[in-house]
């Protein structure tokens, strides 16, 4: 169903990779919710995805843009907005690679080199889009900006690895630069810390099966699909959420400020049982 929060709206969104990625999904929902759209990932996302079968369906340009390089930042907004004729209304940050997690080291084993490839695509990236808009005067007053985050950054989950702390440092720069942006232009910037949810990229993740299923177990409302996602960030795009800003906002069925439920105790007990 569509309510068409987005009417009439302009945005960029980041990271759709094929039709599992949570920008995929994100970018279906601004769709239908009325909003004009431009797709952008890096040169060889673009390459090894399927973003022009998106691009086609929801009538967007696709304008790559390696999210590490400032110049390719500047020329995808000003290119955008040329798009438009106009500025930007919303942008969608869904943007992470942990290089020492494909190489199979664990986190008491980084290699600095590939630690900071991990921050600068994963988080300053983050910064360096943000700067981009605010150096441009690309976003609207009381535009929204929300990037995608996860609970790892303020809990430990060992097999999500370096990528904890490129969620932190993430979060971090969405509350500062969302108090220079307020005052600016009245723009909002928040992150949505998402369920486990079976992505390409989340299906990388050493034992994800196995922890998705405890989140299930731990969620009184259970997981958060993609699409549930999706309709959320439109929400936080559209002018219902316009005095929400600088938080970390958790769509996770509840997982977040749960201690232990039933069904995990008697999951345990179970496996008690049978030792």
């Amino acid at each position: 169903m569509s309510y068409q929060l987005l009417k009439g709206k302009k945005g960029i969104i980041f990271g759709a990779l094929d039709e599992k990625s949570l920008a995929w999904r994100t970018a279906l929902r601004c769709h239908q919710e009325g909003a004009e759209i431009v797709l952008t990932n890096a040169p060889v996302a673009l390459r090894m995805g399927e973003i022009n079968k998106l691009a086609e369906e929801i009538k967007a340009p696709v304008i790559g843009a390696d999210v590490t390089k400032s110049e390719d930042l500047k020329k995808l907004f000003e290119d955008s907005m040329t798009h438009f004729g106009s500025r930007i209304d919303f942008v969608l940050h869904s943007v992470g690679m942990s290089v020492n997690m494909r190489k199979g080291r664990a986190y008491t084993e980084l290699d600095y080199g590939f630690n900071q490839k991990t921050l600068d695509i994963s988080a300053i990236s983050f910064h360096r889009v943000l700067q981009t808009a605010y150096e441009l005067d690309a976003i609207n007053y009381w535009g929204s900006v929300v990037a995608l985050t996860y609970i790892a950054a303020q809990r430990v989950f060992p097999d999500y690895n370096e990528m904890a702390d490129a969620k932190a440092l993430l979060e971090s720069i969405a509350r500062s630069f969302g108090y220079y942006y307020g005052i600016k232009k009245k723009v909002r910037i928040n992150t949505v810390s998402q369920s486990p949810t079976k992505t390409t990229a989340g299906s990388g993740v050493k034992g994800f099966d196995g922890f998705q299923e405890y989140a299930e177990k731990m969620s009184p409302l259970g997981n958060a699909s993609a699409d549930d996602c999706a309709g959320y960030v439109a929400v936080l795009f559209s002018d219902l959420t316009k005095m929400v800003t600088m938080q970390n906002l958790f769509h996770d069925g509840g997982f977040s400020f749960t201690g232990v439920t039933e069904a995990v105790v008697a999951e345990l007990e179970k496996n008690l049982e049978k030792a």
